[in-house]
């Protein structure tokens, strides 16, 4: 959620700015300063009358001391009309705080001065490159025939037990997927997150604060009796870690394994073949908690860090910057890494790494006192390291060989084996 004062000191700049995320209903802006103006002036109304309420405190009292129990009593109903006035001042002020609420969640983030203007997919730009293009044999396959060649993961036992989109791992298929947990979250504490196991289910209060309220009830599953959305990812407990919190020393660090859970509602087609996009899937998030004028900096350890899990399982990929129609409501500035998938010969997103810089914290009340020992909003953080589904089908993929699939040296302590036969 905006911060009111940003709004209010840099409208101009605001609306520019949430222009460049194709946001449309910029009028919202100028409501929400129409009505802030009217807040600020119940406010000044309601302080001026408890100053006049306790300057009459003190008149009463000493009046009495006095013995003028008459003026007194004239001093008290002038209080208790006051008094009066304060409550009907009170209930019009949290009516127009809970308008101004209401508008700025339906308000995105705005982006940074170097997210590029763009609508679509296509018009994020390529910021790195790295690896070789594998060149294949010809007979290499997709990753759904190699599933099937080495009984590795079953779509249609996922239908008859739940539904499409819902796969079972077996095998050799289901300890890769648990080497690759396990290899993540170890390069994650040695890179000095704290590991954490969250619940897998958040309450309304906790999807709210990350923005997935009211923003994307379509893509989560919501049970309805408790109230209660299994999460889409980690990134919605674990950052509501600090909900509320007046934090001592940052950065805070913090790395969990959870399955997550999206509905995905509206999609078909050949992306959605195999493992490219599930409705349950495994992953390895890691949130930070920032000093904002150090977020950026903080952005940039985490793509190397993401950058580095790339590398050590051998996969070639690319870094996008997304432009302001591909991001996300709540993202000032978001990376996506793919890999490439050669048997496909497509490009597979596999992680974004985002800072939120303080609309999420403005949600959640996540602070820190600075210098001078005010407290100020912090700046929230969090990137994918990483998504399973499309790392196991790049995997797959990009070092099959006509003898089997190779394990990357790197993951071979994990999987206890260094080729799928």
């Amino acid at each position: 959620m905006l911060e009111i004062a940003n709004i209010r000191n840099n409208a101009a700049e605001v609306k520019q700015r949430l222009a460049v995320k194709n946001f449309n209903e910029l009028n919202l802006i100028d409501e929400v300063l129409s009505l802030d103006e009217n807040r600020r002036k119940i406010q000044k109304q309601l302080d001026d009358n408890l100053n006049k309420q306790n300057v009459i405190a003190k008149e009463i009292g000493e009046l009495f001391k006095q013995g003028k129990k008459e003026d007194a009593d004239k001093r008290k109903n002038d209080s208790a009309s006051l008094k009066e006035e304060s409550k009907q001042l009170d209930t019009e002020l949290s009516k127009i705080e809970e308008d101004i609420k209401n508008i700025l969640v339906r308000v995105p983030n705005t982006p940074n001065s170097i997210v590029p203007k763009g609508k679509t997919p296509e018009e994020n730009e390529v910021v790195k490159q790295w690896g070789d293009i594998p060149l294949f044999h010809e007979t290499a396959q997709a990753h759904w025939d190699l599933a099937k060649k080495y009984q590795l993961f079953d779509l249609d036992l996922g239908v008859k037990i739940t539904g499409a989109g819902f796969p079972v791992y077996k095998g050799k298929g289901a300890k890769l997927q648990r080497a690759l947990i396990s290899f993540f979250l170890d390069k994650a504490i040695e890179a000095g997150y704290l590991e954490v196991i969250p619940p897998h289910m958040v309450n309304e209060a906790s999807a709210f604060g990350t923005g997935q309220l009211p923003d994307k009830e379509g893509q989560m599953y919501h049970i309805g009796l408790d109230k209660f959305y299994m999460i889409p990812t980690a990134e919605v407990p674990v950052t509501n870690i600090l909900r509320d919190e007046i934090v001592d020393s940052l950065p805070v660090k913090f790395a969990a394994y959870s399955p997550c859970f999206r509905r995905e509602a509206g999609s078909y087609g050949k992306d959605v073949r195999g493992l490219n996009r599930v409705h349950q899937f495994d992953k390895v998030e890691i949130v930070q908690i920032a000093h904002p004028d150090k977020s950026y900096a903080v952005l940039d350890e985490m793509i190397s860090h993401v950058e580095s899990l790339l590398q050590q399982l051998e996969l070639p990929y690319r870094i996008l910057r997304l432009c302001g129609g591909d991001m996300s409501f709540s993202s000032a500035l978001t990376y996506d890494f793919e890999v490439f998938s050669a048997a496909q010969k497509r490009w597979l997103e596999v992680s974004s790494v985002s800072n939120f810089e303080t609309y999420q914290s403005n949600r959640m009340k996540i602070r820190f006192r600075d210098e001078n020992k005010k407290t100020r909003l912090v700046h929230t953080l969090n990137g994918s390291a990483l998504a399973l589904p499309r790392i196991v089908a790049s995997l797959l993929e990009n070092h099959q060989s006509p003898d089997g699939i190779n394990i990357p040296l790197a993951l071979q302590a994990y999987t206890g084996f260094d080729k799928i036969v």
